[in-house]
């Protein structure tokens, strides 16, 4: 288990408008929403309780799962194995 500590600048903490929690969070975000983390890691780097980070998600209009054709498809073939389509 490594630790890594990140060092961003009052210059670019400044630029961005955020504060340092407001940074971690869209930082978190993207990183969620993009399929990287976890909600779980998620919200550990936002620095928030998960339902906390729920609701970040919420008010940024992220969807919690993520349910794309493929899956759709895969459930209609289970579906139809089980004999309940």
């Amino acid at each position: 288990f490594q630790i890594m500590s990140i060092i961003i600048s009052d210059e670019i903490l400044q630029a961005s408008q955020l504060t340092p929690d407001e940074f971690c969070q869209e930082i978190a975000l993207h990183l969620f929403k993009t399929g990287r983390l976890t909600l779980g890691y998620a919200s550990q780097l936002a620095n928030m309780h998960r339902d906390a980070f729920r609701q970040l998600l919420k008010k940024h209009q992220i969807p919690i799962y993520s349910y794309d054709v493929e899956d759709f498809e895969l459930d209609l073939l289970s579906l139809r194995a089980l004999g309940r389509l």
